[in-house]
């Protein structure tokens, strides 16, 4: 594939461009070692490193064209090099561009929030699947084209992998796609030249702050996503958040709620919930769906809005949903039919989601039975949600097991010394601290009695734990 560097410049009104333009690209790189003969290379500013130091390696490695923030005047210049005010912005309009802008060519609907956001993309790509229409998905868990796939490396990939993602869903025949929307990718405006059709707000609770240094921030990047929305498209948000309110204070699209608690324009009301499912009063009409919790009913309430509004009839879109599972990871239970107790797998890693969790598993158990927690924190993540979400596990279970979770680059003991600065002496007397994983859940198995829960938290779909740069095959499930 080549197109010609003024035809993938459309939309970015460079400040300065300085050579021939008319250049033939045929790839577009801002990784300077990836760089080949005839490619375009846009020098990005990133956390890690500033890509304007690698120009030179870029014209070296055959750049024809090298798009970048400031002119570099010391080193030889390639075919074009062509000013912007922001080329991070730059590299997502150019990117979209040279794939023909393939969000264009499909109904793309992004969903943003704290928790929640795997599995209403999920459930979204479910249910039209269900309905007949073949459905893209971009997430954490997986990216599907179709039936197919492929395995995601980002909640959100960068510019490049997912305009060719979104093209080749587009050239397999999807209609409709359903993509997470990070606050690093709003942040570091991977979806800039993106055109949606509607965005989606779960909630907004404590994480991230490793990377966006304040609360306030990460919510300013969550809301640019709905400022950035097009008149055309749809804004829906949850109402018994307090920052829903937030998300649609600048937005151009047209204004929508879901909730459980407030009056809304998609609102739901738990009739019964248990662990074979919820009875739910979905916008007026009761259904029985499958999956288990407040927090899905929510979830289940906007999945059903954005299907309306994308002008699914109302029966047809509460028929799919009834039957739906909801994402891998996301409040998997395991039953051990002779002893009598249960397992359930989260994703929950946050203070947020975990208090969510355990406040549903203490509702749905049995007054006599346990609660066992067994959860950990990453490394190299936010360090000041650690004491806290061993505080939310201390106060909702009987017995908590602090464990290793990914640890990264970091010391594990370290991480679990972390958690425990959270804890009072008599939580501390409730709470063991195993950092091997497989020998936590093996404990907490052991400790249940029959009717007691175990919640194993913090990897949910992962098939593998990080350690020291390797992942290792690890899989929470199995080992429950």
């Amino acid at each position: 594939m080549e197109k010609t560097l003024i035809d993938i410049l459309e939309g970015v009104a460079p400040q300065a461009i300085r050579g021939d333009a008319t250049v033939n690209i045929r790839a577009v790189r801002f990784d300077s070692r990836a760089v080949q003969a005839g490619d375009l290379f846009v020098a990005v500013r990133g956390g890690a490193a500033d890509g304007h130091l690698f120009i030179q390696k870029a014209i070296e490695n055959g750049a024809a064209a090298v798009v970048c923030e400031a002119m570099p005047d010391d080193i030889p210049h390639p075919s074009c090099l062509i000013l912007v005010e922001n080329s991070a912005e730059a590299l997502g309009q150019i990117a979209a561009n040279f794939f023909g802008n393939p969000s264009r060519q499909t109904t793309l609907v992004g969903v943003t929030g704290t928790n929640g956001k795997t599995t209403t993309a999920t459930l979204l790509y479910q249910l039209f699947m269900a309905l007949g229409y073949k459905t893209g998905l971009i997430g954490t868990v997986e990216n599907r084209i179709g039936a197919a796939s492929i395995p995601a490396t980002h909640t959100t990939p960068d510019p490049v992998v997912l305009n060719q993602l979104l093209a080749d869903m587009g050239a397999a025949g999807c209609s409709h796609v359903f993509m997470e929307v990070s606050s690093h990718a709003v942040a570091q405006r991977r979806i800039a030249g993106l055109h949606f059709a509607g965005g989606v707000f779960t909630n907004l609770s404590h994480d991230h702050l490793d990377y966006h240094k304040t609360f306030a921030a990460y919510r300013d990047a969550k809301k640019r996503f709905f400022d950035d929305l097009p008149r055309t498209a749809f804004a829906l948000t949850n109402a018994d958040d307090k920052n829903g309110a937030v998300m649609l204070q600048n937005t151009a699209a047209r204004r929508l709620t879901y909730a459980l608690k407030h009056t809304a324009n998609y609102k739901t009301k738990i009739i019964e919930n248990s662990l074979t499912g919820l009875q739910l009063l979905l916008d007026g009409t009761e259904i029985h769906a499958r999956l288990i919790g407040e927090f899905n009913a929510l979830n289940l309430a906007a999945a059903y809005g954005v299907a309306v509004e994308l002008g699914i009839p109302k029966m047809d879109a509460l028929t799919a949903l009834s039957n739906l599972t909801g994402a891998e990871g996301r409040f998997e239970y395991v039953a051990h039919p002779a002893k009598g107790c249960i397992g359930i797998v989260d994703y929950a890693h946050t203070p947020d989601a975990l208090e969510k969790v355990l406040e549903t598993i203490q509702k749905l158990k049995k007054p006599a039975s346990k609660v066992i927690a067994v959860t950990g924190a990453g490394g190299d993540r936010d360090k000041t949600k650690r004491p806290i979400m061993a505080q939310v596990c201390a106060r909702l279970s009987n017995q908590l097991i602090l464990t290793s979770d990914n640890p990264r680059t970091e010391d594990p003991a370290q991480i679990l010394r972390d958690m425990e600065a959270g804890l009072s002496p008599e939580e501390l007397k409730k709470t063991l601290t195993i950092e091997n994983r497989e020998q936590a859940i093996k404990t907490a198995c052991r400790l249940a009695g029959p009717g007691d829960v175990i919640l194993v938290a913090g990897k949910g779909h992962e098939k593998y734990q990080d350690i020291a740069g390797v992942k290792h095959p690890f899989d929470d499930k199995a080992v429950l």
